[in-house]
């Protein structure tokens, strides 16, 4: 019992000291945890850029006659202006006008008679509105509308120009098309972009001695990269926490 006693009295002490002790430490300096600061992208806003690439002809001319340089890939450079909207907070809808200037091919279908065809498509445009998929600053993205081919188109026998005309014009059409663009900077962003360019079938009415050979199609495949420049007249879109 005195064993218990002398225990009990010196855990009653103990205690009695803890706090004391305790209450000489200096007292803990609270640090709070710094903010998150979310990376702001802002795709909504007017762009002006440029790009360059290859273009390749299709190959569907006349029932398969032969063509010179139909298919090679030509050097292709050009300019793009559009405006984007960013909403719901990832998805992004836009329109684009684009103009791209075609390194020389000066095609040629020579004809059985003595008849040779010559197209030399100068360039190519196109107005097309556009929806994307955003996550931060990357934006993958689909894009189709209005195209337009700038040909310059003669028809020769034996080397004297001659009159011609066509079932179709080949020269309005549609394009589609799809592409990946990062933002890495806040104004400026890079893109890749492929684009299918159709302007429809077209068949000689003149010279007459042309119109058994039937049609053929104007289409191009075009592969570039880009730089745009974006102001932002948009503001930034915030997230939400």
């Amino acid at each position: 019992m005195k064993k218990f006693l002398l225990g009990t009295v010196a855990l009653v002490a103990l205690g009695a000291t803890v706090p004391a002790l305790a209450a000489d430490l200096p007292a803990r300096t609270y640090t709070k945890a710094p903010a998150y600061a979310a990376p702001i992208y802002n795709w909504t806003g007017f762009y002006v850029g440029g790009h360059i690439g290859g273009a390749f002809n299709g190959d569907s001319n006349f029932g398969g006659l032969s063509t010179g340089n139909n298919n090679d890939g030509r050097f292709l450079g050009g300019l793009q202006a559009g405006y984007d909207y960013q909403f719901a907070p990832s998805w992004v809808l836009g329109i684009e006008g684009q103009y791209s200037w075609l390194g020389s091919n000066n095609n040629g279908i020579v004809f059985p008679g003595g008849f040779t065809y010559t197209n030399n498509q100068r360039a190519l445009a196109s107005v097309t509105g556009r929806v994307g998929y955003t996550w931060g600053p990357g934006l993958l993205y689909v894009k189709g509308g209005y195209a337009y081919s700038d040909n310059n188109e003669s028809v020769t026998l034996a080397g004297v120009p001659t009159a011609f005309a066509f079932s179709g014009g080949h020269r309005d059409g549609y394009t589609v098309g799809a592409g990946l663009e990062y933002m890495f900077t806040q104004n400026w962003s890079g893109k890749i972009e492929y684009q299918y360019y159709n302007f429809g079938n077209s068949s000689f009415v003149t010279p007459v001695a042309l119109a058994p050979f039937g049609s053929f199609r104007t289409d191009d495949h075009v592969v570039k990269a880009g730089i745009n420049y974006r102001f932002n007249w948009g503001g930034p879109v915030v997230a939400k926490y």
